[in-house]
């Protein structure tokens, strides 16, 4: 059934508090990332949230309350900014009130720290991966003499290819720009001149040294490094604050970008260029280090573990080394390790699937293993499966750990940024692409069987019954006492089957419970019967007693409303079993269904015995 987005989009806002709560709001791959005033509103409502059809889950983390959508959340998205006068956290240089620099505004040092490193480069990933695939692609065209890598249209493909990684510091310019409420425009003057042909003619090698206002300057090539750009835009975002105190309104509109150019260019040469520059390095090279002498270590940790940092958002700060290893070294070795558990995740779906008794969880299991498969994209099993059954997560851990640590002792490496998948191997073709072969073979194996072999536990359980409920139309009994075919009642109405088929029971207590769940259809001004309605359309008629409709209402108490829905098992009605007896009535009810649907029918009491033989006219 398709989903209708705008009734989502409506229901979701309503829950988060209303519009007047949501500060600003964005979206991932595959969640809406609302910054809230009040986030116990939303808290409050978290359980009906989850419960939306075309809600994976609910994360709060990094100061955000996240909903998980999945695949759509880009419409879910639209659906929302089309209806409410929300403020998209992708605004505009003219933003004058709350942005996305207020996501990096909450919490300690750190969570501010991982916040903004997520609003920089949230907005920029789908590029670096469609680019990265593009890559990919190339990769196999001329590994395969499908396209020459002489060709023209190669040198245009390749350059699609190329543009993403070669330019990131001005993509990372314009979104640190937005993040730090600095001007885009003159931002990206400022880094772009660190790529501008008259500049990049200087470098004839790292560390040549230049004389800048008489001062040595040394030179770097930035082509698809990521930390100096950050930096300088930081600085720059405090300098434009400074500058727009000092310099007077009547020219500020062209003193301050003139300004900014002569402070920020020979300062980003000089000093916060080199420092990005050596910083990213030594980062790389750390790692790269660790990797090289403690592979399977670091293996196991990333693919163990990476799942977790993702839940918390704080794998964005490992994003930025991945790209800078790629840029400054030419290949990755964290990246096989977070295919690991990118695998581990895609192996829990099949085995969800194939352990599940549930139709909307095998649902829910076959239509995420495709985009993790095919796309690289795990949230709708993390939130959906794994986090909610709890075993399947210790399955994928102990999968992405074991397949980590084989990928990460043998050195396995990534040439192009990409999401893992199926999709995105030539990304990591190479002398070691046979151990990435194996390696996310083992996650996803491995991962399957554990999740199969672990179960679901009591959730999974429950959820089976449910199922075999809804599928057969487990009715319980209504009262607890003596079942008895409906033939014997003593009355010729009920007994001739002129009102459908049914059962009939004794009562030994005067509690008239619902046998299924439904809404309460009718409820007769006497109390002494009950009109319920089924998922299906299936109405069942509940009837206390034979004749007792002359006693008006005495000796009933009606603890349910007409149209109010009910559960198995709630109590709908009271009466007094003593009484009806003593006023010579014969207390027998009557569980009628009025209306069938094709469905099978099952009547199970409360011991576990079958009565679905009574069900007879």
């Amino acid at each position: 059934m398709k989903t209708d987005y705008k009734k989502l989009a409506n229901q979701i806002v309503t829950a988060v508090g209303g519009e007047g709560n949501v500060i600003n709001l964005y979206h991932c791959v595959t969640r809406l990332r609302f910054k809230l005033k009040d986030v116990s509103l939303a808290e409050a409502n978290k359980a009906q949230i989850e419960q939306l059809t075309g809600v994976i889950s609910v994360v709060e983390a990094n100061g955000q309350f996240q909903v998980v959508i999945g695949n759509a959340v880009a419409d879910v998205y639209d659906a929302v900014m089309a209806q409410f006068s929300i403020k998209s956290a992708l605004g505009s240089d003219d933003d004058t009130d709350q942005s996305v620099e207020e996501t990096g505004q909450s919490g300690n040092l750190l969570t501010r720290f991982f916040n903004v490193i997520s609003s920089i480069f949230n907005p920029i990933i789908l590029a670096l991966a469609g680019s990265g695939m593009l890559k990919a692609v190339l990769v196999v065209l001329t590994t395969y003499n499908l396209m020459s890598a002489k060709s023209t249209t190669y040198s245009i493909l390749s350059a699609a290819g190329n543009a993403c990684f070669y330019f990131l510091p001005l993509l990372l310019a314009i979104s640190a720009a937005r993040v730090f409420k600095a001007n885009q425009f003159v931002a990206l003057c400022i880094v772009g001149a660190l790529l501008e042909p008259n500049f990049t003619s200087l470098v004839t090698k790292t560390g040549t040294t230049v004389s800048l206002f008489g001062l040595p300057a040394t030179l770097m090539n930035y082509s698809g490094t990521v930390i100096p750009a950050i930096i300088a835009i930081y600085v720059y975002a405090k300098l434009e604050k400074m500058l727009k105190l000092a310099i007077p309104k009547s020219i500020e509109i062209f003193a301050l970008p003139l300004a900014a150019l002569l402070v920020m260019v020979p300062l980003t040469v000089l000093v916060l260029g080199p420092i990005g520059v050596y910083v990213g390095s030594g980062i790389g090279t750390a790692i790269n280090f660790v990797s090289v002498h403690s592979g399977l270590l670091a293996g196991l940790i990333v693919g163990a573990f990476w799942t977790y940092l993702v839940m918390l958002g704080i794998h964005w700060a490992v994003v930025p080394i991945m790209i800078n290893n790629i840029a400054t070294l030419g290949y990755d070795t964290i990246r096989p390790m977070v295919a690991a558990a990118t695998f581990a995740s895609a192996g829990v779906a099949l085995g969800v699937f194939l352990c599940s008794k549930n139709k909307n969880t095998k649902s829910l299991a076959l239509s995420s293993l495709f985009p993790a498969l095919l796309g690289g994209i795990t949230e709708p099993i993390v939130y959906g499966l794994s986090v909610k059954y709890k075993r399947p997560l210790i399955a994928q851990s102990i999968a992405g750990g074991i397949a980590g640590a084989f990928m990460g002792a043998l050195g396995t490496k990534a040439f192009v940024y990409v999401f893992p998948a199926i999709t995105t191997l030539p990304a990591f073709f190479g002398s070691t692409f046979i151990y990435y072969l194996i390696g996310i073979t083992l996650a996803f194996v491995l991962s399957a069987v554990l999740t199969y072999v672990l179960g679901l536990g009591k959730v999974g359980q429950d959820e089976d019954v449910q199922q075999f409920e809804a599928n057969n139309h487990v009715l319980s009994l209504p009262v607890q006492g003596t079942v008895e075919a409906l033939a014997d009642v003593n009355d010729e109405v009920f007994s001739s089957g002129a009102m459908g088929a049914g059962v009939a029971v004794v009562p030994t207590k005067g509690e008239l419970v619902a046998p299924a769940a439904g809404t309460i259809s009718a409820i007769f001004p006497t109390k002494h019967a009950y009109g319920l309605t089924i998922a299906d359309g299936t109405e069942i008629l509940l009837h206390i007693g034979i004749n007792t409709v002359e006693l008006n209402g005495q000796y009933f108490t009606a603890n349910v409303k007409q149209g109010n829905q009910v559960q198995r098992g709630q109590l709908l009605a009271t009466f007094d079993l003593s009484a009806l007896i003593k006023a010579d009535y014969d207390p027998t009810v009557m569980m009628i269904i009025t209306e069938s649907s094709e469905t099978e029918l099952k009547i199970q009491g409360l011991n576990g015995d079958d009565y679905s033989g009574l069900l007879v006219n």
